[in-house]
């Protein structure tokens, strides 16, 4: 199943509480799932971005969903699809 990552930038959404954000993973979780999706992981992040998001898929459309999922939430992000390094590894040996 295809593996997507989401780098969130929370700089343009007004955060109330912590707490508000543990109550929307639930909520984009439930979402995500009537779409095909699954929301395998969520980080916290230092830098330019506040929130990693791993999800996975079983096609391109679902991947579409879940990122204006996220959109729809107020969670700005780039989306892309990420494989796991030791099946990278695979494909360089193919080379």
């Amino acid at each position: 199943m295809p593996t997507y990552a989401t780098l969130v930038d929370l700089a343009d959404r007004d955060v109330q509480n912590a707490q508000e954000l543990a109550t929307l993973w639930g909520e984009i979780r439930t979402e995500f799932e009537t779409h095909g999706a699954e929301l395998r992981d969520s980080y916290a992040a230092l830098g330019e971005y506040d929130f990693l998001i791993v999800f996975e898929t079983d096609d391109n459309e679902a991947a579409f969903k879940s990122a204006l999922t996220l959109h729809r939430h107020g969670l700005e992000g780039t989306t892309m699809e990420v494989i796991d390094t030791d099946d990278f590894s695979d494909v360089v040996d193919e080379i």
